[in-house]
């Protein structure tokens, strides 16, 4: 094995462990790594021999026991990739002849496209890409006979990237158009994640510091497309994720009655809207209040949260339909749902169940009344909004409403949740996301992490109605967003984490967001999210509704293609050709076929038989002078070309009056 082929594999590996990092255990990605950087150093010191075979085995059987060990299979798509980029490692490690190395790269492309099973997201697909490209620079180089050099040049390197490049081009307008025309078919089978693996932003439980955690984070969370015009004002854009409904005096979690389906029929006017979430794993959909999905394989459940009915990965926009600001019908609570949502423990927060029945007596014990008199008593006694309130221990709604004033969004809705229940009114927790902003191009929405929220739902008048104490203590929080506020005033991080905030805020850095955020959703929705509907309803744009439309396209457009490489093909060969001589093969064409040139002939051969044929010969012996001159001595100008056409043209003209006499 050489430098050059060597290269093109470490450069292959490369992008291999690149692309697994994210997804396999760091143990074997660090073991990975590890052989990788040996190999690295091997390439430095030009020591290019195969591994020994006892080293060999023992790398495949850890690997193999860590990929056990942690998937407790050894069969399914994660543990099948790993194992797959196993013996990519192992193969290459062994590599000795030209044999191993074609199987090698060949592999390589197979394990390269098989990372599209753990993401299909753009960064993904670039490194697919790049892999694709390593392979073929080594097949290439092997082809070309450059198998028995050992050096590497910046020209080489160039030289053999230039041309992949060109074979990639010719394949790529091929590529374009079946991708555009070839009829799609649904999905015959679908990406399963395992059970814990499946990850979001929001998780299914609540305790202090998940959502400032979120909150501390500027990534994309998703993306929805849709006339915002027809959706309510910023501050009233909630995207609900689910409710939370069980305390133990430290965590909420989601009670069993939630995982019931809910079926839920439109009756009025219904605004679309599409949902692409930036975590191809998402556990649930973060529809706004009031949304159902349209999708098969998703379901709207009895907290109005949405979820896929079985994990699958899916980086596709989601169809959503928002039923308005309420279509819910007043209904009465059922015997548990009323008890599981005033459901608390008698025996913690003794100040706080104070509190809340003496605020109860003063509203008359009427519950809207009482709900406003909380929000006031929040107003007047110097709550605080910030991302770093301190820890809460033993109980800790008395602590955060008596002692430490300060929290975010989780305190308030916990607590305020609590003092409704202590006086007998349902009351549950909804986490979600708040708000959002526009993206730069305005033509879609984006949600980000930092947006990550808690409000409360209160049970009035028969319906579950929404009630975000948050707002009465940072009102800028909902108005303007979480991300302007957090600009506006950096105190709300505390001391710990203002000066990550700044960075985040450094332009270059917000403008690589931006853009990255923004090409992984054309990905998404031009890309990965051209499915047979939107392939039918933009073809039919084009007039053609039929399969049998699409077929003729594809003929007419593979015909086309084929035509205009031949046409570019034609026209290089003949601008590559000297000017003298097209000159020639014009001459030649006006003779008859006996008189044509003969491939064995010289130039100075051939007019010397034609001379024989004629009686004047003199421009036959001038044009073989000037020939070389001009091929020789390369003494080509103008003025000789115009001579040279005129004494071949001269030629031609004795050739035909000789033929006429005879």
């Amino acid at each position: 094995m050489n430098k050059p082929i060597f290269f093109t594999i470490l450069a292959a590996l490369g992008c291999v462990l690149l692309g697994q990092v994210s997804f396999v255990p760091i143990s074997l990605s660090g073991l990975w790594g590890i052989v990788w950087l040996i190999l690295v150093w091997r390439y430095h010191k030009q020591n290019l021999k195969p591994f020994p075979k006892p080293i060999l085995i023992i790398f495949v059987l850890v690997s193999f026991a860590l990929i056990y060990f942690h998937y407790q299979s050894l069969l399914g798509v994660e543990p099948g990739v790993a194992l797959l980029s196993t013996c990519l490692f192992a193969k290459s490690l062994e590599a000795k002849n030209t044999r191993d190395l074609l199987i090698v790269f060949n592999f390589a492309l197979f394990v390269g496209a098989s990372l599209l099973l753990h993401s299909q997201a753009f960064w993904m697909a670039m490194i697919v890409f790049v892999t694709f490209v390593m392979c073929l620079m080594g097949l290439y180089r092997i082809q070309t006979g450059l198998f028995n050099q050992n050096t590497l040049s910046s020209n080489q390197l160039k030289q053999d990237i230039k041309q992949v490049f060109k074979f990639i081009g010719i394949a790529t307008p091929f590529f374009i158009l079946l991708f555009i025309f070839f009829p799609r078919l649904p999905p015959l089978w679908a990406i399963p994640i395992q059970n814990d693996r499946a990850v979001t932003g929001m998780s299914d439980r609540m305790s202090p510091g998940d959502i400032a955690r979120l909150s501390q984070s500027t990534a994309l969370a998703f993306r929805v497309v849709a006339d915002m015009y027809q959706f309510p004002n910023r501050k009233e854009l909630y995207w609900r994720a689910l409710v939370l409904d069980e305390y133990d005096g430290v965590t909420w979690t989601s009670s069993i009655f939630n995982q019931h389906a809910k079926n839920t029929q439109s009756t009025g006017r219904i605004v679309p809207y599409q949902y692409l979430p930036a975590d191809e794993q998402a556990n649930w959909i973060m529809g706004l209040e009031y949304s159902i999905p349209q999708e098969r394989y998703l379901q709207l459940y009895q907290d109005d949260s949405i979820r896929p009915t079985k994990l699958i990965k899916r980086n596709q926009p989601i169809q959503m339909y928002w039923l308005g600001r309420s279509t819910a019908e007043p209904s009465v609570l059922a015997e548990h749902q009323f008890e599981l949502n005033t459901r608390f423990d008698e025996t913690r927060d003794q100040k706080a169940q104070q509190l809340a029945s003496k605020l109860f007596e003063q509203s008359h014990q009427h519950p809207e009344k009482y709900v406003q008199a909380v929000l006031g008593w929040y107003r007047k006694n110097g709550f605080v909004y910030t991302l770093s309130p301190g820890t809460l221990g033993g109980d800790r709604i008395d602590q955060f409403l008596f002692s430490s004033r300060k929290g975010f969004c989780e305190h308030y809705a916990s607590s305020f949740v609590m003092l409704m229940r202590y006086v007998g009114i349902p009351a549950r927790v909804v986490t979600g996301y708040q708000g959002g902003q526009p993206a730069f191009d305005a033509k879609s929405w984006e949600v980000r992490q930092l947006d990550a929220h808690a409000w409360s739902e209160v049970y009035l008048d028969g319906k579950w109605k929404r009630i975000d104490p948050t707002a009465m203590i940072a009102p800028q929080r909902i108005d303007t967003g979480m991300q302007d506020y957090l600009a506006q005033d950096q105190r709300i991080w505390g001391d710990q984490q203002a000066k990550a905030w700044r960075l985040q805020q450094f332009k270059f850095l917000k403008n690589v967001r931006v853009w990255n955020d923004y090409l992984s959703y054309q990905w998404q929705s031009k890309v990965v999210g051209y499915d047979a509907e939107k392939q039918k309803n933009w073809l039919s744009k084009l007039g053609l509704d039929s399969t049998y439309g699409y077929v003729v396209v594809l003929i007419i457009g593979i015909s086309g293609i084929l035509i205009s490489f031949l046409f570019f093909a034609w026209w290089r060969h003949r601008k590559q050709q000297a000017i003298y001589q097209r000159m020639i093969l014009k001459f030649q064409k006006q003779l008859p076929k006996h008189l044509q040139k003969i491939p064995t002939e010289t130039f100075q051969t051939w007019m010397q038989r034609l001379s024989l044929t004629v009686e004047n010969q003199q421009p036959f012996e001038q044009v073989i002078v000037l020939y070389q001159k001009i091929v020789f001595l390369e003494q080509m100008n103008r003025v000789d070309l115009q001579q040279f056409k005129k004494l071949l043209k001269d030629c031609a003209v004795v050739i035909k009056q000789d033929q006429k006499n005879l």
